[in-house]
């Protein structure tokens, strides 16, 4: 019998995160018992039981700690976490595969000239704080690419992210390993039938408000919001490195794939 907090495995010391839902606390008491809790400051890894909203906030906390995070289901929707089992816990985590994200670095500038800094894991977004559209241009690489894009927002989403507001605003799944930027217009009035764009993950992306006093527009990294903005610049951060673990043949990719087909 597994002795808690003395079990062998690449990952000794675990952490345990769990959401609010009562088959989440379940579960955590359930490994508590049987592996203890670690401090995530001195764990190996931190293993998160809820949703994908658990997982933002887990990956959000431990950013720069250089930690692995190990995901499994007990919410609501889970994209981004491991299939749950009560099981085999520490076999699991040795064989998981590590996946590599970068987060999105967010650098708004707002009418009276205060710069706002911000990360986001899921996505960069843009929105008109009043019933005016917001008018937006658009610079990929320091080259324009759209002069004027008349639309209630705009956001530039990670793969991590494009299954959440992203995948509402009818932009495209990317596999989660995917050096790629989904970059999907919110409502766009004009151009109408632009659908947005895919950009390499190395892409430096401006966002130029147009008439930011009669259309105000707010700036939001994940949770993180600035308003009134008149000019937001968005680049992987290389400097953040975050360690995700998925199963083997993790069934994200065949979610990703049946979301693409509609099913």
């Amino acid at each position: 019998m597994t002795t808690p907090g003395n079990h062998q495995g690449k990952y000794g010391r675990i952490a345990f995160v769990a959401g609010p839902s009562a088959e989440a606390q379940q579960a955590l008491a359930q490994f508590v018992a049987a592996y203890g809790n670690h401090p995530s400051d001195k764990a190996d890894v931190v293993v998160a039981l809820g949703g994908d909203g658990l997982m933002l906030q887990t990956l959000h906390r431990h950013m720069r700690s250089g930690i692995p995070i190990y995901g499994m289901h007990r919410g609501t929707v889970g994209f981004l976490m491991n299939e749950f089992s009560p099981h085999g816990l520490i076999e699991r985590l040795d064989a998981a595969k590590v996946t590599v994200i970068n987060p999105l670095l967010m650098r708004a500038t707002d009418i009276h000239g205060k710069v706002h800094i911000h990360h986001a894991i899921n996505e960069v977004s843009l929105f008109r704080q009043t019933h005016q559209a917001a008018r937006l241009r658009i610079l990929v690489d320091e080259h324009e690419r759209m002069a004027e894009l008349i639309a209630d927002g705009i956001m530039v989403a990670t793969p991590a992210g494009s299954t959440a507001y992203n995948l509402s605003a009818q932009g495209p799944i990317l596999p989660i390993n995917a050096a790629l930027f989904a970059l999907t217009p919110i409502s766009p009035f004009r151009p109408r039938r632009w659908r947005g764009a895919l950009l390499p993950n190395t892409a430096f992306v401006v966002f130029e408000v147009l008439e930011s006093d009669k259309r105000p527009v707010a700036a939001v990294a994940d949770h993180d919001e600035a308003r009134d903005v008149q000019r937001v610049e968005i680049i992987a951060d290389k400097t953040i490195s975050i360690r995700m673990l998925f199963d083997p043949g993790h069934s994200l990719e065949e979610r990703i794939l049946s979301e693409q087909f509609g099913f």
